[in-house]
């Protein structure tokens, strides 16, 4: 008699109802709504700092001020959700996001533009973690390769498909349009939770019996991280007294958060979990996928705006062929995840990210949309492949109670890497380029005589289209000066690139030391 009735939930959990399916679909639409909000302003940002008269640099904290205010409202969903309940907190969160959203369109100045945005990453952050949550909740481990797959399409595919839909929403109908946008997900996530999912009771209690000095150090410890990040190569990072600052704060909080999360019973967020080897295997590469999920979505638009002067749409073109072929390859990673060691599949999938970063790391100032696409497909191929299975490998043999914690902080780690890659790489494309243009500088002397011929030629061209000789001597002067920038900045970018592929292929070795995984698949599927 106990056998049975120690069955029985699971095999009444095997079957999946309409209702489920449908807050499923609504929670996987809010996750990639709000991954794809961190990136869409990369291909417009150009003609929103003109609109609101902002510099570049002030322009940076458009999507600094996003990603603070997301990395520290991931971990707090797991306290959120168990005060409000599921339901009523996505819908919650939605609303206001969706209101946020609609601000950030109608923002007047970059004041107004800086301050709804942190609101529109409070509020959508949450999504990100929530919709993990419901996969591991609301389906049976049979229908988990499933859930897992399309999880792992909203956290590559968003990233990468960002420039496009703000390239293509941008040029043909204004910058606003990619914040207005957020109305229709949004409304569909909202009704798709109302309908598929429970009431659940409030417990108000749960927020004056938590943790809210480890909630303090965490906000203080990751919000200054972020910003140190974000702000650190623009502001010369330690020769800057504003950047130290920041540092210090970060180093408090974080301590502090640790400290805080070790000695009480029930902290907001379990910390513990990293101490279980494939959590922590799972968590490191997903920072180190983050850094260059994220930071290949920052280098190739800007290396084609800069480089090849495409426009946001055309940018949009070149970026989309690393995230359409995904939708068709996800399925068969979901199928080989339940029959192959998923660390041959994420090995496998690593490897072609890095070698199609390590295809981008040969560019020149011809390279365009024919020399990009199979990189491009390449890198679609084998991301799938990855998140997927970092998804299995996190959340495998984790306790019922500790799921909301596991998702929070699997995907915070994924959006801190992502933060780590892109100020790197904006730090590295600064120092390179110096690198390059002085060793250039050293090659292109004034007395050499390739380089007079060429000043020469130059003088001549410009003088016979009517310039003064004085100036022309000038212009050409400045078109040589022109052209080693131009090349010392795609030498860097491809130094870029090179970092990337050669890092992602270098998780491979670290792979191996988590356990071996298989995706639950048939009736009654259990953990491996």
């Amino acid at each position: 008699m106990t056998s049975k009735l120690l069955h029985l939930p699971e095999t009444i959990s095997e079957h999946v109802s309409l209702r489920t399916w449908i807050a499923f679909a609504a929670g996987m639409l809010g996750a990639f709504m709000a991954v794809l909000d961190i990136v869409i302003t990369n291909a417009s940002l150009r003609d929103i700092l003109g609109t609101l008269s902002a510099t570049q640099e002030e322009g940076s904290w458009i999507s600094t001020a996003y990603l603070v205010a997301e990395i520290i409202v991931i971990p707090m969903t797991a306290l959120l959700s168990r005060v409000f309940g599921m339901r009523a907190y996505m819908v919650g969160t939605t609303a206001l996001f969706v209101l946020f959203s609609t601000l950030c369109g109608a923002a007047w100045n970059l004041p107004s533009m800086v301050v709804f945005r942190v609101l529109q990453g409070f509020t959508g952050g949450a999504l990100i973690p929530m919709a993990l949550t419901l996969v591991m909740t609301k389906l049976p481990a049979s229908k988990r390769a499933i859930g897992m797959a399309i999880f792992g399409l909203t956290a590559t595919l968003a990233p990468t498909m960002g420039p496009t839909v703000g390239g293509y929403l941008s040029e043909l109908y204004g910058w606003p349009s990619i914040f207005y946008i957020n109305w229709v997900p949004g409304v569909l996530l909202i009704s798709g939770i109302l309908y598929g999912m429970e009431r659940e009771p409030v417990n108000l209690k749960q927020l004056f019996h938590a943790d809210w000095i480890g909630i303090g150090f965490m906000a203080l410890g990751l919000g200054s991280l972020t910003i140190f990040l974000e702000e650190g190569n623009s502001k010369d990072w330690f020769d800057s007294n504003f950047i130290i600052t920041f540092a210090a704060l970060a180093l408090l909080g974080i301590l502090g958060w640790v400290a805080t999360s070790v000695t009480r019973d029930e902290p907001f967020v379990n910390l513990r979990l990293y101490g279980e080897r494939n959590f922590l295997v799972a968590t490191v590469l997903s920072a180190i996928t983050g850094m260059a999920l994220y930071g290949s979505s920052f280098l190739l638009p800007l290396f084609l705006g800069q480089i090849a002067n495409f426009t946001p749409m055309q940018i949009g073109q070149v970026i989309m062929w690393a995230g359409l072929p995904q939708m068709m390859v996800m399925p068969f990673a979901a199928i080989l995840s339940s029959k192959v060691d998923n660390r041959i599949l994420c090995s496998f999938g690593l490897g072609l990210f890095g070698i199609s970063c390590l295809m981008n790391a040969n560019m020149d100032a011809t390279t365009g949309y024919d020399q990009l696409l199979v990189s491009q497909i390449v890198r679609a191929i084998g991301q799938p492949f990855i998140m997927l299975t970092l998804s299995n490998f996190a959340m495998q043999g984790i306790a019922p109670r500790d799921m909301a914690s596991a998702s929070s902080l699997f995907n915070m780690t994924r959006n801190l890497g992502g933060s780590i890659g892109i100020a790197l790489l904006a730090t590295t494309l600064t120092n390179r380029e110096h690198f390059h243009s002085a060793r250039l500088g050293e090659a292109i002397s004034s007395y050499a005589a390739p380089t007079q011929l060429r000043l020469d030629q130059l003088t001549q061209s410009f003088i016979s289209h009517g310039v003064d000789p004085v100036v022309a001597a000038n212009q050409a002067l400045f078109s040589i000066d022109r052209l080693v920038r131009r090349e010392s900045y795609i030498m860097a970018y491809n130094d870029g690139f090179w970092i990337m592929g050669v890092a992602l292929i270098s998780c491979i070795a670290a792979l191996w030391f988590a356990n071996k995984v298989k995706a639950p698949s048939g009736p009654g599927a259990g953990a491996h």
